[in-house]
């Protein structure tokens, strides 16, 4: 029933304004489910594919149309924005640090620790996650359990075309300061991600044992990845462009041994 309703909005989205009440409340409901953790917009199916739930993220972009621009004050600091901030952290067991800031919309389980950061609409976040200061999670982006992303890390949101796919961090990933995995890329479970890494779909991922590329803008659960370059021909001489190099594979639940992986990755010469 609201999946037709929003469809049907959507087809009349040009004539939309922020005096639509009942298309605002219509709109409403589909965003205090991705809220609450109800709804969401897209998840891993067994074949390992991604589902896009295309109509919540329409119901996102209606939000925009039909929201007017409103001031608020939270002394000593003042917003002026279209959409309000999540609130009542206490009660769904979150830990939010001063400076840290979630839009309504965004799911956020408990456990999860915000330290001054940043979550967008359509975003989820689950259970005993660590955003990371200076972290950014954007519109729509699936961050698993466990996971943490350290600081300054860059995962990118999408919102058009309703279709594509947003970034995914599987269950137990670290993500390395001031890496930025944007564009419907994906990280696997248990994976680490060193410093600095640049991953989206036009990035190859390559095994350091084999030399093959993998894949593109998609790091294999348990993998240590780290950032790389390669060099490629030009008309104008010979450059070098971004990769990400998968330098170990871990067993299973092998990233919470941190003893050891540092240990690792300063032989490697190399930094989370």
């Amino acid at each position: 029933m609201l999946e037709s309703q929003i469809e049907e909005l959507w087809q009349s989205r040009d004539k939309l304004n922020p005096n639509d009440l009942d298309a605002y409340r219509t709109i409403a409901k589909v965003i205090d489910q991705l809220d609450s953790g109800d709804l969401r917009v897209a998840f891993i199916q067994e074949d390992g594919s991604v589902f896009v739930n295309e109509w919540i993220k329409r119901a996102i972009l209606l939000l925009f149309r039909v929201s007017p621009m409103e001031t608020t004050n939270s002394n000593p600091f003042e917003f002026r924005d279209k959409i309000p901030l999540k609130s009542n952290y206490e009660a769904i067991g979150v830990r939010v640090v001063p400076g840290a800031s979630a839009r309504w919309g965004s799911y956020l389980a408990p456990g999860v620790t915000m330290m001054p950061s940043y979550v967008n609409l359509g975003a989820r976040v689950e259970e005993d996650t660590m955003v990371d200061t200076w972290a950014t999670v954007g519109s729509c982006a699936q961050i698993g359990k466990r996971v943490h992303l350290a600081g300054g890390v860059g995962i990118g949101g999408v919102l058009e075309p309703p279709q594509a796919a947003p970034v995914i961090i599987d269950d137990e990933a670290f993500i390395g300061s001031r890496a930025m995995i944007t564009e419907g890329a994906r990280v696997g479970k248990g994976a680490v991600v060193g410093a600095g890494v640049i991953l989206n779909p036009s990035i190859p991922v390559i095994d350091t044992e084999s030399g093959e590329e993998i894949s593109r803008g998609h790091i294999p659960p348990w993998a240590v990845a780290v950032a790389g370059s390669r060099r490629k021909q030009f008309s104008g001489g010979e450059f070098y462009l971004p990769c990400v190099l998968v330098i170990k594979r871990l067993d299973e639940g092998q990233r919470h041994d941190k003893t050891a992986l540092n240990d690792f990755l300063r032989e490697s010469g190399v930094a989370l």
